[in-house]
């Protein structure tokens, strides 16, 4: 790279930060941040776990943006500054190109993350994993991708907690639900929406034969003012069962878990994370009622197959990305043509690159 491709490169840096600090005010955030701390101090605070729990969440939130803010800002003005003193040929050159490979993610991704202005986008979600046909293959598929995702959290700082998870016949999953809290959390993952395909030697075949798999994955926005739904309970017809797969004392001891059908739309939803039967039935109504009103939002509907891309049937044709072990390696996104041969990065969490890349699309 030279030292006009380099000032070319700061140039597009600084349109992005233009954007960033559009939407960033450092006061305002820190001025919400001591009103928080200022809570805090309240002796009638702590009575309350969920307000407890959302403003040590904000907290961490707002203190993880300033150091970003701070870093960008730092970051930048450095770099500024050592490219108005070099020539060509200088030795301070890799140094720069090298500050500038480090830092620009980080301004890539937080000028996304400014961009998302869609109705949902700064809400928690809802990710939801289903084994398609397939049997022990495709559900040890499912499982995989269920870990993807939860470490995917584990890296970029989302709190994430397991909802639902029915183990497979032989092994793996046939389907499990999280729920995943932090800012922009449905605004990223709904990239991740639609089949995901497997193709490697199944441990699972005594003759080593290659085997492809399907999964889904759907997403729903962790809707919060859920007033905009009145549920009939005529409408509901309520199943409680054992609960099962993983879990500590009490599991499948007591009819805990709970499946919830939405007579009139057909939906099926189930919880069984939760000891309480009452509490799990509450999850399963925050989830109803959050696909419901994403079917009855009528700009949602509009953008829903342009937006989060369209669920189809889990098989050949439909898949939004492969993951490919074997005769190769290789992740390829299908919507986007992103693509990487460093399969084992990806399933140990490392989708940002293939979710940062659908948003640059448009999606």
């Amino acid at each position: 790279m030279s030292l006009d491709e380099i000032k070319s490169e700061i140039a597009k840096l600084n349109d992005s930060i233009k954007i960033i600090d559009s939407t960033y005010d450092t006061s305002s955030l820190e001025t919400e941040k001591e009103k928080l701390i200022s809570e805090q101090s309240s002796p009638e605070f702590y009575s309350d776990r969920e307000r407890v729990q959302k403003v040590g969440k904000r907290i961490s939130v707002i203190d993880k943006k300033l150091a970003d803010l701070k870093d960008i800002d730092s970051s930048f003005k450095a770099i500024v500054e050592l490219a108005s003193e070099i020539s060509e040929g200088d030795e301070l050159v890799e140094e720069l190109k090298n500050e500038i490979k480090r830092i620009s993610p980080k301004i890539e991704e937080m000028r996304l993350a400014s961009l998302l202005r869609g109705k949902y986008d700064k809400l928690g979600a809802i990710l939801s994993v289903q084994a398609g046909a397939g049997g022990t293959e495709a559900q040890d598929w499912a499982e995989m991708l269920l870990r993807m995702y939860m470490r995917y959290c584990e890296k970029v700082g989302y709190d994430y907690e397991v909802l639902d998870y029915t183990v497979g016949d032989g092994a793996g999953i046939k389907g499990a639900t999280i729920k995943i809290d932090g800012e922009n959390v449905y605004g990223f993952l709904k990239a991740e929406k639609g089949v995901h395909r497997l193709v490697r030697i199944s441990p699972f075949d005594s003759n080593a034969r290659r085997h492809t798999s399907f999964a889904s994955i759907d997403i729903l926005p962790q809707i919060e003012n859920d007033n905009d739904v009145v549920i009939d309970e005529k409408d509901l017809k309520i199943d409680t069962f054992h609960a099962g797969g993983h879990g500590g004392q009490g599991v499948n001891t007591t009819d805990s878990a709970v499946r919830i059908r939405h007579i009139p739309t057909g939906i099926v939803v189930q919880c069984q994370n939760e000891r309480s039967q009452t509490q799990n039935k509450e999850y399963c109504l925050k989830i109803l009622k959050a696909k419901l009103i994403t079917m009855q939002d009528e700009e949602f509907q509009k953008n829903v197959q342009s937006v989060q891309g369209e669920l189809k049937k889990i098989e050949w044709g439909s898949q939004i990305r492969s993951y490919v072990f074997c005769p190769y390696t290789l992740v390829k996104d299908h919507r986007t043509d992103y693509e990487t041969p460093n399969v084992e990065s990806v399933m140990d969490g490392n989708i940002q690159d293939f979710i940062i890349e659908y948003l640059k699309k448009g999606g």
